[in-house]
C-alpha cells in the first residue's frame, strides 16, 4: 500500500538532520532566524501584540518558553501564540513567492518555544525550521491562487508547518508526525475578509497557527489520531479549500537534495510583498526624476491580477491598513525614498503632500503580468510630470534570491527593527542566530537577554 502525502512529508521530517544539511541551507536557516527575531521585536510594541500578550498572561501556563515582548516565559503553546503574532506586525517578515506564504511568521516561533522547552540545541532548532519551511512551502505551492482568493495561506498551510517542525523537535516518528499533520488539517484557517475593515486578524493568522500546531504535535505524542489522507482525501484540505489543488507539488522531489527554504525572500519594505514590486519602481522613479510633488500629475500602477483583487479594495484608513493599499505605498516611496515603518503613523497618514498624491494614484489590473505569477510578481509604475511620463515595470522584489539583500544588508535591518533591545543584546542575539550550530541550548543562549526593556 502506498504511503499517503503526510506519511511521505512525515517520513522527510523524520530522517532531516541539521548537520547533514548542505552549508547554504543551514546559512539561509540562520538568516530566516536572525530576520525573524527582527520582525518579532519590532511588533512587540504594537497593539495587537498588547491584547494578544494579555490574554496569555490571563491564561498562563507553564514556563516552558519565552515571550519576546516582556521576556516571561509560559507555556510553549502560548509563548508561540504570542511571538508569532509580533512577528507578522510590521509586515517586514520573510516570504516564499511560488506559495505566497509567509513561512518564518508560523514556523520559527513553533520551533523556538518547543526548543526551548525540550531543551534542544541549535542543530536540532535548525533542522526543525528546514522542516517546517519545506512542509508550508510546499502546501502553498500545491493550493495555488484558488486556495489564496479566499484563505491567507500564512494561517492556512502555517498550521502544517508549525506541526511539522514542533513535531521534528518532539522527536515524534513517522506515524505520529503524520497524526500531527492530520491534525493540523482540522485546525487550518485564515480568512481574507479583515482586509476590508484592516482588522488585525492577519496577526491572529500566524499566531493560531504557531499555537495549534505545536497543538497537534503534542497531542500526537500522546496518541491522538487523525486522518491519514488529510491532503489528498475527498473531504481533505485540498479538495475543500483549493479545488483539489495540485497534490503533485508536496512530494516532487521530496528529499532529493534541494530545499524550498533557499527560495526565501526577505522584505525590504515594511508593507504587504505584493506592494514590493510597485514600491521599487516608484523608488527607481523617483531616483530617476526627482520629482516635485507639486509637478506629479498622476501615477498608474499596473498589477497582475491576484494583487489587484486582494489591494484594490483597501482603504488606508489606519496606519495598518496603509500597510496593504498601493496608492499609499507607492505615493509614500516617491515622496520620502523609503518605506519603512516609520511610514505609517498616523501624522504621515495625515500628512498634506501624501493625502494629494494619493488621488492622483490609479490601479489597473495588467493581464499580460498574470502570466508569470507566481514565478514573478510583477508591477508597472508610470509617473506622469510636467516634464513627461515615463515608466518602470519591477519583476521581483528586492529581497527575492534572484534580487538578493546581503548578509550584511539583514544585520542592519535586524539592528534597526530589535533597536528596542540594548545594543549589547541585540549584538549577542545576532551572534547566536548566526552561530546556531555551535548553540548547545537553546534556552540557555536566550537567558539574560532583557526583553523586558520593550516598552508594550
Amino acid at each position: 500500500m502506498s504511503r499517503t502525502i503526510a506519511e511521505q512529508l512525515a517520513a522527510f521530517t523524520e530522517l532531516l538532520e541539521g548537520g547533514l544539511l548542505p552549508d547554504d541551507v543551514r546559512r539561509t536557516a540562520r538568516l530566516c532566524l536572525l530576520d525573524w527575531f527582527g520582525s518579532a521585536l519590532a511588533g512587540a510594541r504594537a497593539k495587537p501584540t498588547g491584547i494578544v500578550l494579555a490574554v496569555a498572561r490571563d491564561l498562563g501556563g507553564r514556563p516552558e518558553a519565552t515571550l519576546l515582548p516582556d521576556g516571561a516565559k509560559t507555556s510553549a503553546p502560548l509563548a508561540a501564540l504570542v511571538n508569532a503574532a509580533s512577528s507578522h506586525v510590521v509586515e517586514m517578515d520573510d516570504v516564499h513567492r511560488a506559495a505566497v506564504f509567509h513561512p518564518g511568521a508560523t514556523v520559527i516561533p513553533a520551533a523556538l518555544a518547543m526548543a526551548e522547552r525540550e531543551g534542544a540545541g541549535g542543530l536540532d532548532l535548525l533542522a526543525a525550521i528546514v522542516a517546517g519551511y519545506e512542509v508550508g512551502i510546499r502546501l502553498g505551492e500545491a493550493a495555488g491562487q484558488r486556495h489564496y482568493d479566499y484563505w491567507h495561506t500564512t494561517g492556512t498551510c502555517g498550521t502544517f508547518a508549525a506541526a511539522a517542525a514542533a513535531g521534528k523537535l518532539l522527536g515524534l516518528e513517522t506515524r505520529r508526525l503524520a497524526a500531527a499533520l492530520g491534525s493540523a488539517g482540522t485546525a487550518a484557517a485564515g480568512l481574507w475578509e479583515f482586509l476590508v475593515d484592516g482588522a488585525m486578524s492577519k496577526q491572529l493568522h500566524p499566531a493560531k497557527a504557531a499555537h495549534d500546531g505545536i497543538l497537534c504535535a503534542l497531542l500526537a505524542e500522546q496518541g491522538f489520531t487523525a486522518a491519514a489522507r488529510i491532503l489528498e482525501g475527498e473531504k481533505g484540505f485540498l479538495r475543500a479549500m483549493a479545488q483539489g489543488g495540485d497534490a503533485s507539488r508536496l512530494t516532487d522531489g521530496l528529499g532529493g537534495g534541494t530545499y524550498r527554504i533557499l527560495e526565501t525572500s526577505f522584505k525590504a519594505h515594511a508593507a504587504c510583498y505584493h506592494i514590493h514590486s510597485s514600491i521599487d519602481a516608484a523608488l527607481l522613479l523617483r531616483e530617476r526624476h526627482r520629482p516635485d510633488p507639486m509637478r506629479m500629475r498622476s501615477v498608474t500602477v499596473r498589477l497582475y491580477g491576484a494583487a489587484y483583487r486582494l489591494l484594490e479594495p483597501v482603504e488606508p484608513v489606519s496606519p495598518y491598513a496603509a500597510k496593504f493599499s498601493v496608492p499609499y505605498c507607492v505615493a509614500t516611496a516617491l515622496l520620502h525614498g523609503r518605506v519603512g515603518p516609520d511610514a505609517f503613523t498616523e501624522a504621515r497618514l495625515a500628512d498634506e503632500e501624501v493625502q494629494t498624491l494619493l488621488g492622483k494614484v490609479r490601479l489597473l489590473h495588467d493581464p499580460a503580468l498574470d502570466a508569470t505569477y507566481p514565478e514573478k510578481w510583477p508591477a508597472v509604475v508610470e509617473l506622469e510630470t510636467a516634464a513627461g511620463t515615463d515608466s518602470v515595470q519591477v519583476d521581483v522584489p528586492r529581497g527575492d534570491p534572484s534580487n538578493p539583500v546581503s548578509e550584511e544588508e539583514l544585520l542592519r535591518k535586524f539592528d534597526a527593527l530589535a533597536g528596542a533591545l540594548p545594543p549589547e543584546d541585540r549584538r549577542r542575539l545576532a551572534e547566536t542566530c548566526l552561530n546556531l550550530e555551535k548553540v548547545e541550548n537553546v534556552a540557555a543562549a536566550l537567558e539574560g537577554l532583557n526583553f523586558s526593556s520593550l516598552p508594550i
